[in-house]
């Protein structure tokens, strides 16, 4: 009897094992949809202006994405899918100087089992912004 528990146990750890319920499967995350810069409102300032609102229109903007001044992320204010405000300081501003603007989309995360699937977050290629 002893002989046939340790065999019958054996059998059901394989089996276990076998069925994958040893490990959780998780789906990684996706490429998130990747933001496009098409226009700078205004494209240009000179140096030691006051501050401004810098307008970022595109395509494809997320209601979380960010403006991304010199890779510095701006407190952004989403106006749609299309377009995305953020207020430029006068610090920013007050030598001349040619600044990469981007658009950050932020990850999302996974809504699966076991908290797999998501985005990746997705960052647009640079336009240049010119202080004057």
């Amino acid at each position: 009897m002893k002989t046939l528990s340790t065999v019958l146990l054996a059998a059901v750890c394989a089996f276990t094992l076998a069925c994958g319920y040893s490990s959780k499967a998780t789906t990684p995350a996706v490429a998130g949809s990747m933001p496009s810069i098409a226009e700078l409102a205004p494209d240009n300032m000179n140096s030691g202006g006051s501050a401004f609102v810098l307008t970022v229109n595109g395509s494809d903007f997320s209601s979380k994405a960010t403006i991304n001044w010199n890779g510095t992320a701006q407190t952004t204010t989403y106006v749609s899918a299309s377009q995305l405000t953020a207020t430029i300081s006068a610090s920013d501003i007050a030598t001349p100087a040619t600044v990469p603007i981007t658009v950050t989309n932020p990850a999302t995360s996974g809504t699966g089992v076991y908290g797999s699937g998501g985005t990746l977050a997705e960052t647009s290629s640079a336009m240049n912004f010119t202080v004057n």
